[in-house]
């Protein structure tokens, strides 16, 4: 065995300490009982040995809801992090953001050494947390949300309803994406905050995008039904 545990702080038989010197195994203490050491060690083992990846992004907290921007660098990911703090939102990681799978969810951090730091080109580096004070910053959050900062395309159709749901894997686990075109003049920020807004109705089952639909589709019922008994009693 690698060790042998005694919990509630028991006395240990000196033949235990004799067979753990003689074979050399780790022989440890708690006052705390075996289901309290158990549940304890499992916890921990869940995060320590938890599957980690780093992805290159903005992770924010905003109104509860864990969102990460992705995009091109110099799109304007730290720049809308800035106006998100300003907001009274939360910065937890800027650049590098550390993301860990815990059974069925998704959790994000900052790197130890670039924790609470946030670069704005032709700024520099700055730090948040003794600019903006400690409610400007969390350690870590749940990721809920990504959203896809791209740069705007005449060309391209971008989706006005929000009808089309899609989502991103980020280790084995399915997150919820959007795209954001970005261009001259639009507030991010703010879209920031209603993108987050709507994902947390959409959890709790309200969808405005298909209420909306729903009640398009019944207008055009109606008026079909309408001109139908019109064109039957002219």
């Amino acid at each position: 065995i690698p060790a042998l545990v005694i919990s509630r702080n028991l006395d240990v038989f000196p033949e235990c300490l004799e067979m753990a010197q003689k074979h050399g195994r780790t022989l440890l203490r708690t006052k705390y009982t075996s289901v309290e050491f158990t549940a304890m060690t499992i916890d921990y083992l869940n995060h320590a040995l938890a599957p980690v990846i780093t992805r290159h992004g903005v992770l924010v907290d905003v109104y509860g809801e864990g969102v990460l921007i992705l995009g091109d660098s110099g799109i304007g990911k730290s720049e809308t992090a800035i106006e998100l703090i300003k907001r009274g939102h939360r910065l937890v990681a800027d650049d590098a953001v550390e993301i860990t799978r815990i059974g069925s969810t998704l959790s994000g951090t900052a790197p130890e050494l670039i924790r609470n730091y946030l670069e704005v080109r032709g700024v520099g580096v700055i730090d948040v947390e003794k600019l903006f004070g400690v409610g400007a910053v969390q350690d870590s959050t749940q990721i809920d949300l990504v959203i896809q900062f791209e740069k705007w395309e005449d060309d391209k159709f971008y989706d006005r309803l929000g009808l089309d749901e899609n989502d991103t894997t980020i280790l084995d686990l399915p997150v919820p994406q959007i795209t954001i075109p970005v261009s001259a003049g639009r507030n991010l920020a703010a879209i920031v905050e209603l993108a987050a807004m709507n994902n947390r109705q959409k959890k709790h089952g309200f969808n405005s995008a298909r209420e909306f639909a729903a009640q398009i589709d019944g207008h055009i019922d109606r008026v079909t039904r309408e001109n139908e008994l019109k064109n039957q009693n002219p």
